[in-house]
């Protein structure tokens, strides 16, 4: 088994193209094509985790953070991040990251936030944009249906709880070929006027390879015209953060008393408590105050997040709770749910969860 088998059904879990611009996901170092030995799931890469790695003989390395993040202009070892990968490839140790592509995922950080915390009826907090297009192509009618079956087939026409959704229009389309062309329909040279459907169907930003792959296998032309846009809908089940409802509501001091226990915290940033039952509950694995007024848009009781600032605790304005569990914490179960998932296609194969912690904050 090569690494290539592996990311593709990593990437069935986490797509990369869920990923944010800004980061850096997928392989970062190494070849596709090297068969693998073990795997070591991780939540960072440090000079530690590579030397576990290479003692409990795994040559992949499947980190959530992304061990080169920025651009690399030299690899000199005069940093931790140029000591990694210089290590790394000595080694021979490939490494992949997923971080905000399993962030964006509806089954990833935020879901198995929710699930430790037994949150319920979970839904997406920030529903993510840019993810959904649309193909519009054109068709002889009598080719229609079976065009439009292949496109399903491929991952076209999906919309939230609905699938095989398209839009067809029957009208009259004209093309004349040139004396090197070859036409299904009609004659070199000549105008030709034909009884066309237009079909546009949506799909997952994901599968465009696959439907183009499709269209032009079905399709019955020399040359297929078709267009691509990118919509402006979001995916309710793809995007940031998560918001659910705890069992049984809380006063706010056994809230926060209930998340240090259970996200294994020695430090509660909160913000001022305001004597309100904690019922409905969001949250973001890492860095997350840019959702502040997205959970309270949302009617969160609380926010469960990391790394707010000062001045960002006063945006709670009395109408939630804020609490910052720490970067760390709040993904610490991120390598747990790499592992199940993994495990489950790759039983009979050495996927080990990292006895290492990299978290760099320690409190007194």
């Amino acid at each position: 088994m090569n690494i290539k088998e592996v990311t593709n059904y990593l990437e069935e879990l986490a797509p990369l193209n869920y990923a944010e611009d800004f980061d850096n996901v997928g392989l970062l170092v190494g070849n596709y094509q090297t068969e693998v030995t073990g795997i070591l799931v991780t939540l960072d890469t440090l000079e530690e985790t590579v030397n576990e790695a290479i003692a409990k003989k795994c040559n992949l390395i499947i980190s959530f953070h992304p061990i080169i993040f920025g651009g690399l202009k030299k690899l000199n070892g005069n940093s931790y991040v140029e000591r990694v990968v210089l290590k790394a490839i000595k080694n021979d140790i490939a490494i992949y990251a997923t971080h905000t592509a399993l962030d964006n995922s509806k089954n990833g950080v935020s879901a198995k936030m929710c699930e430790v915390l037994g949150l319920e009826n979970t839904q997406i907090l920030i529903p993510k944009k840019g993810i959904i297009k649309k193909l519009t192509t054109f068709v002889p009618i009598k080719n229609a249906e079976n065009l439009r079956n292949s496109l399903f087939n491929a991952g076209a026409g999906d919309i939230g709880n609905y699938d095989k959704c398209s839009f067809n229009i029957n009208g009259e389309g004209t093309y004349r070929g040139n004396e090197n062309s070859n036409p299904v329909v009609g004659e070199k040279g000549k105008l030709h006027t034909e009884k066309e459907t237009r079909i546009s169907v949506v799909f997952e930003s994901k599968n465009e390879a696959s439907i183009l792959k499709a269209l032009n296998k079905e399709h019955p032309y020399e040359e297929v015209a078709y267009e691509i846009i990118t919509t402006e809908n979001v995916h309710q089940d793809i995007g940031m953060g998560m918001i659910g409802e705890l069992p049984v509501e809380m006063n706010e001091k056994d809230f926060l008393s209930f998340l240090k226990v259970t996200m294994k915290t020695d430090c509660v940033r909160h913000s001022e408590l305001i004597n309100k039952k904690i019922k409905k509950v969001a949250v973001l694995g890492g860095s997350g105050s840019f959702a502040i007024s997205n959970a309270k848009r949302a009617k969160a009781d609380a926010y469960v997040s990391a790394d707010f600032k000062y001045h960002e605790f006063f945006k709670a304005e009395k109408s939630i709770l804020l609490a910052d569990i720490g970067h760390y914490e709040s993904e610490q179960f991120t390598k747990n749910l790499l592992v199940d998932y993994l495990t489950k296609k790759f039983s009979n194969f050495a996927v080990i969860l990292s006895e290492k912690s990299t978290n760099p904050i320690y409190y007194i």
